[in-house]
């Protein structure tokens, strides 16, 4: 009797084990099934992760490249306008340096011309008209007239001609217009050819 007990209890521990194991191995199987689900969307994250970086570096480096093609655009517009300008305006003073002797030999009818002579008053009125007119149309343009009677001698607008002792003028003092000079858009276009004065004593300093 106590041997079939024995078996009895040897048996139920047999079939105990068995279960115990077939749980246990299901359950392995339950959470390599959960952890494989898990890999796979941490893997493809991953993925996406990487791709959507490489994106960005592409947006990035398409965006430098446009704006750098902006940018070289932009500098040749500038350099294209200023080559353009610089053209233009040595064309003008080409152009402008060519009239002053048409001035010149205007300015020279008006000077010789007697203005007492009733036969030509008519003429030398035309001739001032014209002078007048034609200064006035090239100022529209930039020219300016360089007329330094009675001032100081500057280097930069006027060339001195001859120097003159005289007790009358300040020393450096221009005393006389041989001719006048021009200026176009602020740069000089011919200088003024004067007479300057000197001390009695001393000469004049053409530097000053």
């Amino acid at each position: 009797m106590s041997d079939n007990r024995d078996v009895q209890a040897e048996q139920e521990n047999t079939v105990d084990e068995t279960v115990q194991a077939a749980d246990a191995q299901a359950s392995a199987e339950e959470v390599e099934g959960a952890q494989a689900p898990l890999d796979e969307n941490a893997q493809r994250i991953y993925e996406l992760e990487t791709a959507l970086s490489e994106a960005q570096a592409t947006v990035k480096e398409q965006q430098d490249s446009v704006l750098r093609a902006r940018a070289e655009a932009e500098n040749a517009r500038r350099r294209a306008e200023g080559e353009v300008e610089k053209a233009r305006k040595f064309a003008l003073e080409r152009f402008a340096g060519e009239l002053l002797p048409v001035i010149d030999n205007l300015e020279r009818a008006i000077e010789l011309t007697d203005g007492e002579n009733e036969a030509i008053k008519p003429l030398l009125e035309g001739v001032e008209m014209t002078h007048k007119t034609f200064l006035s149309t090239i100022e529209k343009f930039g020219l300016s007239l360089i007329d330094p009677q009675g001032e100081t001698f500057n280097p930069d607008l006027h060339q001195a001609m001859s120097m003159q002792e005289s007790a009358d003028h300040e020393p450096n003092t221009v005393m006389a217009v041989m001719q006048k000079g021009y200026q176009i858009n602020g740069r000089l276009l011919r200088p003024a050819m004067v007479m300057v004065s000197r001390a009695p004593s001393g000469g004049v300093d053409t530097q000053a």
